[in-house]
């Protein structure tokens, strides 16, 4: 316990305390020193992709994916599997802690950070792509940082089958996943029996049978997925955008106190500045995955013509994930008198602004919409785990199918009682994910910009001509 408790404070903790105007400071943990430059760095050397290269990535997104000849999953869903994982409850409740702690400004970090993960994950994926390999056991192609890594320390011929680097990678993840599995159990049952009043073990015991069904199956993960993501998104979508619609007159006051709160004069005075620019920018971090090494586990997978196609499309779900569904939630929670919301937060904090907007339609809706986005994510991270094990523990079912296995018993005990410890470890393991995949990126990344060149010089011009 001790252990992982001095983890987390040296990944996320704040490290480095910078004074600021009004007595504030602003506290730097290890992985935003690391992610924030390293998402500047991508950002000028793919010359500023995420506002360049936009209309090419819905231009991809929109165009038909599906081959005769495909060998695996397709580009688009790829996309789909790792927005399951991106758009989570931290898109829900994590964007209402951000702001009941760091207030409205925290926002405008969050949209920040997106647009400079958008550059990372475009990096990531590209590689995922370029280094991907044959899946002997579900078919089609598998990958991610354990694979690059390896290519990273492994030199061609050696006779030593896994590195050091990409082997704790792969074990990271594996036990950021686990965890992950107990917290979205134990969010779903929270909110059914807010809702509903089900008992938590009814509501487990349902959601562990429905998974098991799905992820013991060869290949279900991916079709499930495919039907999931898109509903549950375009529902949240267009009950958020119904509620913004209903409260338009409010929406110029909102933005003015979005980019008030996050330069204010008031907030360095009263020495929350740095508050407001941290949780914004944790939140943004968190919730996008942009370097933590998850999402090219999925685009690997893609049987796509070319390379910086997928990381394109990756760069694209950062977008969809940060700048459209939390700030749908955003504005759900600034668009709700502050004076019904005083003293609140989390899931209390959330199904009360929606009881405020839709009465109790609201609160029913969200633990649907809830109960989706955790189910659909704990099915994402089992597609991402099927390439880390693999590189663990080689080409066999039986320990693919163990950690399954494992993942549903995690899935079952977290339904059942909330354990700090176990939201730390997730915590954990994806902060060393994320400096593990870091130190592949910055060697690596002159290959991703190759490939964005040659992308760009020769798929581009050609469909133009």
């Amino acid at each position: 316990m001790a252990l992982i408790q001095t983890m987390y404070n040296l990944l996320w903790g704040d490290i480095v305390q910078i004074p600021l105007p009004g007595g504030s400071t602003l506290g730097l943990s290890l992985l935003v020193m690391i992610l924030i430059p390293a998402g500047i760095y991508f950002t000028v050397r793919t010359r500023f992709l995420p506002f360049r290269l936009f209309p090419e990535m819905v231009k991809i997104t929109l165009e038909s994916h599906r081959k005769e000849e495909q060998a695996g999953i397709s580009g688009l869903q790829a996309l789909i599997v790792s927005t399951a994982c991106r758009v989570g409850m931290g898109n829900l409740v994590g964007v209402v802690a951000a702001i009941s702690a760091g207030g409205a400004g925290a926002v405008f970090w969050m949209w920040l950070i997106a647009l400079l993960g958008s550059s990372t994950a475009f990096i990531e994926a590209t590689l995922a792509q370029i280094y991907k390999e044959k899946d002997p056991l579900y078919g089609g192609y598998r990958g991610g940082p354990a694979y690059y890594l390896h290519k990273l320390f492994i030199r061609e011929g050696s006779k030593r089958k896994r590195s050091i680097v990409a082997s704790l990678f792969a074990l990271s993840g594996l036990i950021c996943w686990c965890g992950i599995s107990q917290v979205t159990s134990n969010s779903i049952s929270s909110a059914f029996e807010n809702a509903f009043h089900i008992d938590p073990l009814y509501t487990t015991i349902l959601l562990v049978i429905l998974a098991a069904i799905v992820v013991l199956r060869k290949n279900a993960t991916v079709k499930v997925l495919d039907l999931i993501v898109p509903v549950m998104a375009a529902c949240y979508f267009f009950i958020t955008i119904f509620i913004i619609v209903k409260n338009a007159q409010l929406l110029p006051a909102v933005f003015q106190r979005i980019f008030a709160e996050a330069f204010g004069l008031r907030q360095a005075v009263s020495g929350g500045i740095g508050a407001v620019i941290m949780n914004g920018a944790k939140r943004g971090l968190f919730s996008n995955e942009a370097g933590s090494g998850s999402a090219p586990c999925a685009a690997a997978a893609a049987d796509i013509s070319h390379p910086a196609k997928e990381g394109l499309l990756q760069s694209l779900g950062v977008f969809i994930d940060t700048l459209v569904i939390c700030s749908c939630s955003a504005m759900v929670m600034l668009l709700t008198p502050e004076s019904l919301t005083t003293g609140l937060e989390g899931m209390d904090l959330l199904q009360t602004a929606m009881r405020y907007h839709l009465g109790e339609f609201g609160v029913i809706f969200i633990a649907v919409i809830l109960w989706l986005f955790s189910f659909s994510t704990f099915l994402g991270i089992l597609f991402y785990a099927r390439s880390n094990v693999a590189y663990l523990f080689g080409d066999n079912w039986i320990s693919q199918t163990l950690y399954k296995i494992l993942a549903l018993v995690m899935l079952f005990v977290g339904g059942l009682a909330a354990y700090q410890f176990v939201w730390d470890l997730g915590d954990v393991g994806v902060g060393l994910m994320t400096v593990f995949n870091m130190i592949a990126l910055v060697p690596l990344a002159p290959k991703a910009l190759a490939s964005l060149r040659d992308y760009e010089e020769h798929e581009m011009k050609r469909r133009k001509s």
